[in-house]
Formats: structure tokens, sequence, C-alpha cells
């Protein structure tokens, strides 16, 4: 069994869904220091510091510990969850016509030291969204997507503000889970 460093119920459908046995055991990590820390570093690279951060602030005696994490960025400006309802409009609106570059990332620690981390890119064309879409959208996703970078969850009403999609689904979901799971099998985790 390994242990996922994550509150993400998107993460934890994957990986339930595939069939790996898993502890969910969320990082106390503050996120927003180690992205200023890292200010200028590309997004993919700041991915995989917030995931392998992520994994080595676990304890985890013995077991591989799994850390994601993922990044938005449209034109030249990163994206967080937003901190409000307000803040998600107004996020959704910069969105608008825009190309969303959604980095996710993830890393695999044991006894302190990652022995495996990857970065996956998917971009998705936000289409024209109008104040009055915006608010509809909101009335039925908030507070859910205040937990989602892009404020969206693909699996659900999401998927009504892009118009096209390139890259892997999973990335998409918020963790490349294809790599993940080759890493588990060479961890010995899984069955090759």
């Amino acid at each position: 069994m390994i242990v996922l460093a994550s509150k993400s119920m998107s993460r934890q459908a994957m990986l339930d869904a595939a069939g790996v046995a898993f502890e969910a055991r969320p990082a106390d990590l503050d996120e927003r220091a180690l992205e200023a820390r890292l200010q200028g570093t590309p997004a993919a690279d700041i991915a995989l510091a917030l995931a392998e951060a992520k994994a080595q602030a676990v304890e985890a005696a013995g077991c591989l510990v799994l850390g994601s994490d993922s990044l938005v960025v449209v034109g030249e400006q990163r994206f967080d969850k937003p901190a409000d309802r307000a803040q998600a409009a107004g996020h959704l609106r910069y969105f608008s016509g825009k190309w969303m570059h959604l980095h996710s990332a993830a890393a695999l620690v044991r006894e302190g030291k990652t022995v495996w981390q990857h970065a996956d890119l998917a971009r998705l064309k936000v289409r024209d969204l109008s104040d009055n879409f915006i608010e509809s959208y909101l009335d039925a996703e908030w507070p859910e997507v205040g937990h989602c970078v892009g404020v969206f969850r693909i699996e659900a009403l999401g998927v009504q503000l892009f118009e096209t999609i390139e890259g892997d689904q999973f990335t998409v979901l918020g963790m490349p889970l294809l790599p993940v799971l080759a890493a588990l099998r060479e961890q010995g985790e899984l069955p090759r």
C-alpha cells in the first residue's frame, strides 16, 4: 500500500479506479511560501517541486509516498486556487477566450528519498464565457471548484468551459496517472 499525500478527491478517485491500494494523508505544507521561493521558475518545475515537497512532508515509515500538484498558467500569469467566489469569477473572466496550460506533476518518495518524479502538460482552450454563464456556472459549482486550480472540475460542469482540450485526460484531472502507474510497477507496488 502507498500513501497519497493529498486530500484531492479527484486524485483519490483515479487511484481507486486504477486498483491502487492507498491511504490518503494530506501533507501539511505551506504551498504559497514554497511557490514564493521559486518565483521566476518555470511552472512545470514549480509543480514538480510542490509534488515532491508534499511527498516529503508526510511521515510514512517504510511506505512509498505519492505527492502530486497542478498549476495553471494563462498567458504569462500563473493562477492558484481562488480565495473566494469573487476571485473565481475574476479568474474565469480572465481565462475567457484564452489557452490554459495545465501542468500536473507527481513524485514518489521512500524513506525521505525521492525515487521518481514526472511532469506533464495539457492545453485547454477556454471558450468565450459570458458574465451570465460565469454566474450560473458558479451558482452550480461553487464551492467545490474553489478547491480546484483553474476553477473547474472537468468531470463535472467544468467541461463546458472549453472548446478544445489537448493532452492526457488524467493530467487534466490533476495527476499524470499512466506514468505514476508505471513508476509504481517499477517500485514493486503493482504487479508487472
